[in-house]
């Protein structure tokens, strides 16, 4: 948790605020450690290059043949009700609810073979590339949390790995876990548990939608403290945590209303309603995020909506695809126009696919056999589909795509080489980051 205000027994310099409160600086969900010993962990490991990771992740599994692999020669209870249209690459088709993706597909790469899937509505997979099912003490380390160890932040004020998924009722789907390296490497997260306690002079997360408010307070506190002198005989490390939490940097990443209103607009908005018990659908946390990358994190994962189409497959598919399309694609376009496609790569996936035959409720259950996912940016060769499967979607016919070669190539695009990378587990023992897996070969 992060205490700024002091109890009222506490002594008080003359901007009302304790010394004890004061350095009383935990978590912003960062499990209780101090971001001085966050800080200190990642001066430690150095810092390299800025080069960012973007992870949608889609909790419940979305339907990869109603998405980028439509069949529309399969039988009528495989096909399903949409069809597939061409795109701006000759040759390559997605569904008719992705026009704004069909578009830009020069900028795009759907893998259609995703494989190795566990079959279990969690995130981890996606998140750590590695299974759930066979971990070392403390567990396998996210890719943030391993990119803000090998690589650190790119600044005391940011940051490297930020979650901005709020908490889902299915508790799998949530992430921000890192494993055995440990609670320094725990993302910072602005809608995570300890939202509550965090207050700043007043400003409270939930009023961070007043974004000027919460910056004009935080400035208003660095004011004050440097009058009182309370940084004197801080240490370096515990100045830089302070500076991570009263910088206005972040507070500005988060300020949307920064952005022109236009610019917002082309993102969407969706709805703050979490769907089934997954995610909202908050369009504008993809603009958030490619604002957090733009100010220096190496990695930010959000959640979007729910995909366990069990019934009502393509009525909830016709409610979740179009917003998606919209959220996605402006997201691309904006690293493209900004500058930031070579450095900055998107990857949009879910744990698993979902069966070739449509069920009698008009749902498609559970397919770990072959899923899909979304590539973009990254400097990567884009405008190409990698995979294909059966005439049923059902399985991979070539190219099966492993979640750690997936993750190998998002630690290339970060800079960190996937084969000769360790960190060291609870033990002192080495760890690849990846299970030894190259890059996708396409990609590089």
């Amino acid at each position: 948790m992060l205490t700024i205000l002091g109890k009222q027994n506490d002594a008080r310099y003359c901007d009302r605020v304790s010394r004890r409160g004061f350095l009383k600086v935990g978590g912003l969900a960062l499990g209780g450690l101090t971001l001085a010993d966050v800080l200190r962990a990642e001066a430690a490991s150095g810092t390299k290059s800025h080069k960012s990771v973007i992870m949608i992740f889609l909790p419940g599994g979305p339907p990869h043949q109603d998405m980028y692999d439509l069949k529309p020669e399969a039988p009528t209870e495989v096909r399903g009700e949409f069809q597939p249209i061409g795109t701006n690459v000759p040759g390559i088709q997605v569904c008719e609810l992705l026009p704004k993706m069909a578009g830009m597909m020069d900028k795009l790469v759907p893998i259609r073979t995703i494989v190795g899937c566990t079959g279990s509505h969690y995130s981890f997979q996606c998140m750590t590339g590695r299974s759930h099912q066979r971990q070392p003490p403390g567990g396998w380390p996210e890719l943030g949390s391993v990119a803000a160890r090998v690589q650190g932040a790119t600044s005391p004020a940011v940051p490297p790995y930020v979650g901005l998924s709020p908490r889902m009722q299915h508790t799998p789907y949530n992430s921000g876990y890192p494993g055995f390296l440990g609670a320094a490497y725990t993302p910072f997260q602005p809608n995570g548990d300890g939202k509550d306690d965090m207050l700043l002079q007043g400003i409270s997360v939930e009023r961070l939608e007043d974004r000027k408010s919460l910056i004009g307070a935080l400035d208003n506190f660095n004011r004050h403290t440097d009058a009182s002198g309370t940084m004197d005989g801080m240490d370096a490390f515990q100045r830089q945590a302070f500076g991570v939490l009263t910088s206005s940097r972040l507070a500005e990443a988060l300020d949307l209303e920064r952005e022109p209103q236009a610019v917002r607009d082309r993102y969407g908005y969706g709805t703050e309603k979490h769907q089934g018990d997954g995610a909202p659908r908050l369009n504008q946390q993809f603009l958030a995020a490619r604002r957090l990358v733009e100010a220096g994190v190496r990695c930010v994962t959000l959640s979007y909506s729910f995909w366990d189409y069990h019934g009502s497959n393509f009525k909830l598919a016709r409610q979740n695809l179009p917003p998606l399309d919209q959220a996605v694609t402006a997201l691309v376009d904006d690293l493209h126009e900004r500058g930031l496609d070579k450095d900055v790569t998107v990857i949009v996936w879910g744990e698993f696919g979902r069966t070739p035959k449509i069920n009698a409720n008009a749902g498609r259950d559970h397919w770990p056999n072959v899923s899909c996912a979304l590539m973009a940016g990254g400097g990567l060769r884009t405008g190409q589909v990698i995979g294909t499967t059966d005439r049923q979607a059902a399985e991979a016919v070539d190219r099966p795509v492993r979640f750690e070669e997936v993750h190998a190539t998002l630690y290339n695009r970060l800079g960190i080489n996937p084969m000769t990378t360790t960190v060291r587990d609870l033990s002192g023992r080495p760890q690849y980051v990846t299970e030894h897996h190259p890059p996708i070969a396409e990609f590089i």
